[in-house]
């Protein structure tokens, strides 16, 4: 695509739409803390690595969101995502748990497409590096 215009604002879109169930979902994990702690828990997860979990998707959301050193946050979301659907979702037989497992592995291609990219121009890193 050659129109800088409409480049810009899918990256920015992009950008968004990734970053949106992160900040949605870490800030959620604020007021359930002890609910999302004894589930953690229950999936032989120490809830002492909690705090670690909302600061990754919460900063991390925001973070991408704004486009400031996307490549390498994107990175860790992406590793961050795989181990999470590992972890909570992998469970053959189980569709429900199968499909937020598929949600994602897309997630995580998602966030290597900005490793791949970058932030594009309306981002922090595209001013930047002006």
């Amino acid at each position: 695509m050659n129109n800088p215009q409409i480049v810009n604002a899918a990256a920015l879109l992009g950008r968004i739409l990734l970053s949106a169930i992160f900040i949605l979902y870490g800030y959620n994990k604020i007021g359930g803390y002890a609910n999302t702690s004894a589930y953690m828990a229950k999936m032989g997860v120490p809830a002492a690595l909690l705090p670690l979990v909302i600061l990754t998707e919460l900063g991390g959301g925001l973070l991408i969101l704004l486009g400031y050193q996307t490549r390498i946050v994107a990175f860790l979301l992406a590793g961050f995502t795989l181990l999470t659907g590992i972890i909570f979702h992998l469970s053959v037989g189980d569709a429900a748990n199968m499909i937020s497992f598929w949600k994602n592995v897309a997630i995580a291609g998602g966030f290597l497409g900005l490793v791949a990219h970058g932030a594009g121009a309306w981002s922090i890193d595209g001013r930047l590096k002006k």
